[in-house]
Order: C-alpha cells, then structure tokens, then sequence
C-alpha cells in the first residue's frame, strides 16, 4: 500500500520536472515581494507578525493543492463546470445570510481565526464555466443567443456579489466575461449595446444597490483632493508614498507611510504603495517584470494550444490576473475608485493567494501536458 502510494508521489514529481520554470521563477519573486512587504507591514503593528503567518499557512495549503492539480489532467476540469459553478453560486448564496461583514460588505465565512471570501472561488469557477461554454461555440460565430446565455452565466454571480455589496469583485467577475467574450469573437454592435446597458444598469446600482461608502469611494475618485482628511485620505497617503520612494526606496520596513501607519489597508488594498516607498523605482519595475514574464508564458501557452478549451482557459486565468493588477495599480496612483481588489499573489489575503497560486498550478498543468505530448 505504502509502496503504491510512494510511487504515485515519485510519478508526480518525474511530471513536474516538465513545469514552465519561467512561471515558476516569476511567480517565486510576486510571492517574496508579497511577503516582504506583508513583513514589512506587520513590523510597524508590534511585531508578532500575525498577517505573515497567516499569509505563508495559506501559501503552504495553496502549493500543496498545485502539486496535485499541477501534475493532474487539466483537462477533467470540464466534466465538472456545473459542480464548480453550483457550487461558487451556493457558497455567494449562502454568505449572504451567514457571513460576516468586513470593511462594510458581508463576504466573508469566519471560523476563529481564519476567513474564507467565497467571491474568489467563484471567480474560478466562472472562468472554467466560461472557457467550456465558449469553448463549444466557434469563434466565427457570436450571435445574439450566445450574448445572452454567456451574460446570463456572469450575472448570477454578479448580482450576488453586488448584494453583499462587493462592488470591486462584481467588476472583476464582468471584466472576465468581458474579455472572454471579446476574445470568443463578439461584434462590435454588442459591444456599443453593452456599452449603454452598462450605463443604466450603473445608475439603477447607485440608486439601490451601492452603499454609501462605496458611492463616498466612486466621488473620491472623482475628486481626492476634496477630502483629503476623510474619503480622500488612503488615495493621498498612496500617492504620497509612491512618490517618496525614488529609485531605490527607503529600505524595508524604513517607509514613513506604512511604518507611522498614515497608509490605511497597506498589507492589502495598499500594498503597492508600501512596495514602491520601501524598494524604489527599481522594485516595482521588478514586480512588473515579473508579471510581465508571466503573461508572456500565456501568451506562447495560448500559441501552442491545439483545442479551444485550452486556449479559452489560459485567456480566462491571464484575464483576472491583468484586470486585478489593473485595478489595483491604478487605484494606488489614484486612477481608479478604491475598491477593495488585491495585487495577485502579493496582497495579503488567504483566499486570494489561494485562487492565484491554483490559478497558476492549471497553468503549470497545461505546460507539463503540452511538453510530454510533444516528446511523445
């Protein structure tokens, strides 16, 4: 029994030697900066480095699942999209009436010490429910039939996150619809259609769906400077920050923001800021390097994919991994509402890092079978 188990594990391992390394490494250097500036952080709050432990439990728990899914049939993933996707829609069912509220949205299951968000699980699951969905249309033809079957997949989930009010995650669930739809051959007439129910549906959310604070976010935006000491204060510490960084920063756990504590959220919403101020101009355009390199490997995976299920989930995961970064950034120079979204694989955040790392692990897992079928 020990023996078969043994040799199992050992096949496991003989797979993985076929990884993509480059991800491997780039992911390696997102994860070191994510923990450094979380270390960082947790210095200025006394020292017991509470987040950092909680941050490393959740990476151990997230890079035993990847071993396992790395080294698995990616492919099996599509006999159960109706699991995943139930079950993801249960989960936002449930937190609704059971779960916790957090800075203002109910969102969350807590046991103890330790909180689940199941928005980032759903967002894995409406990435695969896409990729088959799309997956089994041909990219020449998008007609209207397919605008509202696809539409009718996203919003189930999106009204749900829009109850708790989640706002930023409702974003990024569209966002993945968006630019899988784009990619699946949407014209452009559904674009502009879209386009204008998209304002409507904006308005009628400020009207009844939107929290106050959240409206207070969207305002803040507009207009940081109007309220510099209330709504305004986390986009001007960011600011501030970022620019006090320089080119080779203030050395870790030496930044002024994040260290005096001026920059609220700085482990999570905020951590660019505290990377920027602390490692310099020469940080972040590593941190960006790293990414870089990571959605260049998906690109040359998307390239040698040989069946539009493949290519559809590449494009689903490299999809949520650029909307986070793209919100995240931009929110910290203060060209985007304050949302709530983290910087994937860097912000503190136990079901974030957890979606990312098994994110990359399906990734890993399209590699190592297109590199054994080719030497096959």
């Amino acid at each position: 029994m020990l023996t078969s188990v043994f040799k199992k594990i050992q096949r496991r391992f003989n797979q993985f030697r076929s990884a993509d390394w480059l991800i491997v490494l780039s992911s390696f250097v997102l994860l070191l900066f994510g923990l450094a500036a979380i270390y960082s952080v947790d210095l200025s709050r006394g020292g017991e480095l509470v987040n950092m432990k909680k941050q490393l439990l959740a990476l151990s728990i997230g890079l035993t699942v990847v071993f396992f899914i790395a080294t698995s049939n990616y492919k099996l993933l599509r006999n159960y999209t109706l699991v995943f996707y139930t079950t993801g829609v249960v989960f936002l069912t449930s937190v609704l009436f059971f779960g916790t509220t957090v800075r203002g949205a109910r969102g969350w299951f807590v046991f103890t010490h330790v909180s689940l968000q199941p928005v980032e699980f759903m967002k894995f699951a409406l990435i695969l429910t896409l990729a088959t969905y799309f997956s089994q249309r041909a990219r020449s033809h998008f007609g209207f039939k397919e605008l509202l079957e696809s539409l009718g997949i996203t919003f189930v989930p999106v009204i749900l996150t829009l109850l708790q009010p989640d706002l930023g995650s409702a974003a990024i669930l569209v966002g993945i619809w968006g630019c899988l739809a784009l990619f699946a051959g949407m014209h452009t007439r559904f674009v502009l259609l879209l386009i204008g129910v998209g304002t409507a549906v904006f308005g009628l959310a400020w009207r009844f769906f939107f929290a106050d604070y959240q409206k207070a976010r969207i305002l803040t935006f507009l207009s940081p400077q109007n309220d510099p000491l209330g709504q305004g204060y986390n986009v001007v510490q960011a600011v501030i920050a970022i620019g006090a960084g320089g080119w080779l920063g203030r050395g870790l756990g030496f930044g002024s923001q994040s260290q005096l504590k001026f920059l609220p959220e700085s482990h999570t919403d905020f951590i660019f800021a505290v990377i920027a101020e602390e490692l310099g101009f020469v940080g972040v355009c590593l941190l960006f390097i790293s990414f870089t390199v990571l959605f260049l490997r998906l690109a040359t995976l998307m390239r040698q994919s040989r069946d539009s299920f493949t290519v559809f989930l590449l494009a689903g995961i490299g999809s949520v991994f650029f909307l986070q970064i793209l919100v995240n950034v931009g929110m910290n120079l203060g060209l985007f509402p304050v949302t709530g979204i983290g910087l994937p694989l860097v912000s503190y955040g136990g079901s974030s890092l957890i979606l990312f790392v098994v994110l990359l692990g399906v990734v890993q897992s399209v590699a190592i079978h297109a590199r054994r079928s080719g030497e096959s």
